[in-house]
């Protein structure tokens, strides 16, 4: 290892490091209660299953996992969520690094996409969007060593279908990165002819159809809740003939609006903005797959269907634009305006915290203001006065329920909604505010 390619290296860790305690300490100190889409994983988690009512498993699972650690401590979950963005980064920098065979390359392009909303201000609520990231992150690394290397590994193959598995476990967007993946390979192996079709491929199918059995089992079993959740967040059934219009254009402003940061770090790395397209590159092929098509498949899934996109469900998908950038202007790249582009970078990695932290302590009507906390205080107090026994079992909506099963010293089990079936099976129970919680 070359002095560069270490002193390069430390530079993404300290990256990476300062990320982590900037993200983690900023929402924990500002911050009086967890997020939404956290509470509502914790909730999930207290009762784990291979699915629930709005998604698959997996973004609750990894929160349960933190809560048996360091039970109802806000600032794990704070922490946990970077952690899934670091690994994010961690893998593009080791992409990039050997796709460009370029350390300096390699860490620019993490810097980039620190400047995208998504890998920034929206990462301390850990919810299926952040889940996504590390496996997104892995799939394509590992596609990309089945693409690039001569001969196909059977270990690169096995970890593509596991990740992949583990992505669509945490969302089903996650099918968007795999079948811009797989129309790549379709088109290079039959219709160009430029590479053969071997066996080994399907190992990558057969891994990933395995690994989602016990979720197609309970999918089966619960009538397809989260896949019906999933369309009626979209207003299909609502959609009018300008909807396949106006929400893809709604679409494509968004997006442009949030890579603006973005697209100012790449201005003050270029002399002038030039580029072309050359489709025998195997490499831009490459990174249009996993870059440009799954969003031109999501902008005419919004076309055909007339549905609206939420601008959230887009945060993986922007993880490899920096390595996608850097190649289409390496040829422009003025390395003698790094010095502005550090200076840039590192105004917007301050600044990100320090709105975080401006909104978090001026707007008192948020989520995170809830008192969840003294709400849990006072259940405890008012059930200790009636009964002797444990509360371990709570129904109601993921938040007011939720965050009692996350604050209550007991732990108990988030069960859904309140039905008079179940309260009649409880031991003791009260009920207020559309929540109830017993003792079995």
């Amino acid at each position: 290892m070359t002095n560069n390619t270490r002193n390069i290296n430390n530079i993404f860790y300290i990256f990476v490091l300062a990320h982590l305690i900037f993200w983690t300490l900023v929402p924990s100190l500002t911050n009086k209660n967890l997020p939404l889409d956290t509470i509502e994983a914790l909730a999930w988690g207290s009762n784990l299953d291979w699915g629930f009512n709005k998604h698959p498993p997996m973004s609750a699972f990894f929160p349960e996992v933190f809560f048996q650690i360091f039970g109802s401590q806000d600032w794990a979950y704070y922490f946990l969520s970077q952690i899934f963005v670091l690994i994010a980064f961690y893998y593009v920098f080791k992409f990039s690094k050997e796709f460009f065979n370029n350390d300096l390359l390699g860490l620019i392009s993490v810097l980039l996409i620190e400047a995208i909303y998504f890998y920034n201000f929206t990462t301390p609520e850990f919810n299926v969007n952040v889940c996504q990231l590390p496996f997104w992150s892995l799939t394509v690394y590992f596609s990309w060593k089945i693409y690039n290397n001569k001969e196909v590994k059977f270990t690169d193959c096995f970890l593509v279908g596991l990740f992949a598995a583990f992505g669509f476990l945490s969302k089903y967007l996650f099918v968007y990165l795999l079948a811009s993946i797989d129309l790549l390979f379709i088109y290079l192996i039959f219709i160009k002819k430029d590479r053969k079709f071997e066996f080994k491929y399907l190992i990558t199918l057969e891994v990933f159809l395995v690994a989602l059995v016990p979720h197609l089992i309970w999918l089966n079993n619960n009538e397809f809740i989260t896949i019906t959740y999933g369309l009626a967040r979209t207003g299909l059934e609502q959609s009018s003939l300008i909807d396949h219009i106006k929400f893809p254009l709604i679409f494509l402003i968004k997006q442009i609006g949030l890579l603006i940061p973005f697209l100012i770090l790449v201005w003050l790395l270029i002399k002038k903005i030039k580029f072309k397209f050359n489709f025998k590159d195997k490499k831009l092929l490459f990174l249009l797959a996993i870059n440009i098509l799954p969003i031109i498949l999501m902008l005419l899934t919004s076309i055909i269907t007339g549905s609206k996109i939420r601008t959230m469900w887009m945060t993986p998908f922007y993880l490899f634009f920096g390595t996608f950038f850097i190649y289409l202007f390496k040829a422009q790249m003025n390395i003698k305006k790094l010095k502005s582009f550090v200076f840039g970078f590192i105004f917007l990695f301050f600044l990100s915290p320090i709105l975080y932290s401006y909104v978090s302590i001026s707007k008192e009507d948020k989520r995170t203001d809830y008192p969840g906390k003294e709400i849990a205080i006072k259940t405890q107090y008012i059930w200790d006065q009636q009964f002797n026994s444990i509360i371990n079992v709570v129904y109601g909506n993921e938040w007011n329920a939720g965050n009692l099963s996350y604050h209550l010293k007991s732990r108990p089990i988030w069960e859904g909604f309140v039905e008079r079936k179940k309260l009649d099976e409880l031991k003791d129970y009260m009920c207020f505010d559309g929540v109830c919680v017993g003792s079995k």
